[in-house]
Formats: structure tokens, C-alpha cells, sequence
């Protein structure tokens, strides 16, 4: 039993410590924002038991509901467009074989960059006076309000956020790119099949783990997007970027109500957990 039981025990001691900080960042946080959403917790510490009042406050909340709604609109466009971009760079960078790391760095350089350096850049591009204005006034177009127009406002983030976040997902897909057989692809080439058949046949169904793995992540930092917005919009224009992010920031960090925070925040970890359900039920089919 003793020699069963040690290779077991050897790998519970090297997962220990990450384990144990695992606890002290994430699951006791957790655990404490789902009890402080049961209170009235103010910026002096003092709190009394109010049980579900907050959350029947969050129901009749429009502020929610229209956070809620930019918040998926938002993830509507970022999640399939970082996907997009992200195999795009991946299955092309897979085909390099001259420079394969210097292009990848490159590549993965924007993630590796800080949100509000990028936002600030970001921002004077989108500004009258920046550089896409520029070029559409070469083109004798007048001057597009990115950032003031409450029909553009989410779009325009959404491309600084992919420019920023899809070396991540693209190192993730070029590994699983990597893991497929190259035996596979050369007996499809072998019997005829064209570049499109081996990555529709081939090529999508051996990466749907992946696929899925990406696809949830990327859906968790669309629904925790924050800094982008705090340096670009500030929430507005009208609201147009209030998420659900900010709004816990807004009433948390502005307002000092933490109770009603947290249930903001709990609200938000359920909705993001039965986005991620739902993704694995169409998209897992028994092989993920």
C-alpha cells in the first residue's frame, strides 16, 4: 500500500503550493463576495444580514439590465472575432518555417503590453485629430466619432481588445495545431484533397479542443473587461460601455455599496458560468 500510495502523495506535495495559493486568491475571495452579497458591507466595515435584498434590488436595477445587454452585445463581437483572428495567425504562422520565432514574438508582443498604455494609444487613433480620421480625410471624408457614438463605441473597443489579447489564444491554437499528426495531412494530400478538405476534415475536428479551451477563456475576459473601457470611455458615451465590470467598479469603488457589488459580481460568475456550459454543450460532443 505504501508504494501504491507514493507516487500519488509525491505529486499532491508538488501541487501543494500552487493549491494552497489557489485557495487564499480565488476560492476564499470567492466564498467571502458571495457572503458579503448578503450584506449591507459599507467602506467602514460595518454590515448587517440582509439575506436576498440585494438581489431583488439587482432585478428591479435598470443600470443592470443595461449592462447586462452591453456586456453581451460586447462579448457578441470580441469572442468570434479574437477566434478568428487568433487561427487565422496561427494556421499561418504553422506554415513558417524561415523567422518562426521572431514572427511569433511579434505576434504575441500587444499581450504582453499593458491595457492602459494601449488604451491611451488606442484612444488618440480613434480621436478626430488621430490617425484613422487622417486617412479618411485623405480619402475627402469627414471625421468619424469612434468613441462619441454610442453605435460604434463597442465595435471600436472590441478591435483594440483583440489587437491586444489574441496572442494568447493564437500560442494556444499553434500548439494544438502542432499536436496534430503530420501523417494525417500527408495521406490527405496523397488522396487529392485540397487545402480547404484538410482543414475542414482534418485539420477543425482535431483542434475542437482547443477550439473550445480558447472559445471559453476568451468569453471570461469579454465579460471581465475593464481597464480598456475605465482609460477609453470612462462607461460612456450614454452608458454604451457600462458593463457589468464597471458597474461592479461603479458601485463598489465610487458608491462604496460592497454588498450590492458582490452580488453584482456572484450575478456575473453565474451568467459566465452558464455561457461556458452552453458553449460545451454544442461545442464538446464527448470530445472535450
Amino acid at each position: 500500500m505504501r508504494h501504491r500510495l507514493r507516487d500519488p502523495v509525491t505529486g499532491l506535495l508538488f501541487v501543494l503550493p500552487v493549491f494552497v495559493l489557489f485557495l487564499i486568491f480565488r476560492i476564499f475571495p470567492s466564498l467571502g463576495a458571495a457572503g458579503m452579497s448578503l450584506t449591507n458591507w459599507n467602506i467602514g466595515g460595518e454590515w448587517s444580514f440582509v439575506g436576498a435584498d440585494n438581489y431583488a434590488r439587482l432585478l428591479g436595477d435598470v443600470n443592470f439590465w443595461l449592462s447586462l445587454r452591453v456586456s453581451l452585445v460586447y462579448a457578441a463581437i470580441y469572442v468570434p472575432l479574437t477566434v478568428l483572428v487568433a487561427l487565422g495567425t496561427a494556421l499561418l504562422l504553422n506554415q513558417v518555417v524561415f523567422m518562426r520565432g521572431l514572427f511569433r514574438g511579434m505576434l504575441f508582443l500587444p499581450y504582453v503590453t499593458s491595457f492602459v498604455l494601449a488604451g491611451i494609444v488606442w484612444r488618440w487613433i480613434y480621436e478626430f485629430d488621430g490617425l484613422i480620421n487622417g486617412l479618411i480625410g485623405k480619402l475627402g471624408l469627414g471625421p468619424v466619432a469612434f468613441l462619441e457614438q454610442a453605435s460604434l463605441v463597442l465595435p471600436a473597443l472590441a478591435v483594440v481588445s483583440v489587437w491586444k489579447g489574441f496572442g494568447y489564444s493564437m500560442l494556444i491554437l499553434l500548439a494544438g495545431l502542432k499536436s496534430i499528426p503530420a501523417s494525417y495531412l500527408e495521406a490527405a494530400t496523397v488522396d487529392g484533397a485540397g487545402a480547404w478538405q484538410k482543414f475542414r476534415r482534418i485539420t477543425l475536428p482535431l483542434l475542437k479542443p482547443t477550439l473550445f479551451f480558447v472559445l471559453v477563456i476568451e468569453t471570461i475576459s469579454a465579460f471581465q473587461v475593464f481597464d480598456t473601457i475605465y482609460v477609453m470611455t470612462g462607461g460612456g458615451p450614454a452608458r454604451a460601455t457600462y458593463t457589468l465590470i464597471y458597474g461592479i467598479y461603479d458601485h463598489g469603488f465610487r458608491s462604496f455599496d460592497f454588498g450590492y457589488a458582490a452580488t453584482w459580481g456572484v450575478v456575473l460568475f453565474a451568467i459566465v458560468l452558464a455561457v461556458s456550459l452552453i458553449q460545451r454543450r454544442f461545442l464538446d460532443r464527448g470530445n472535450t
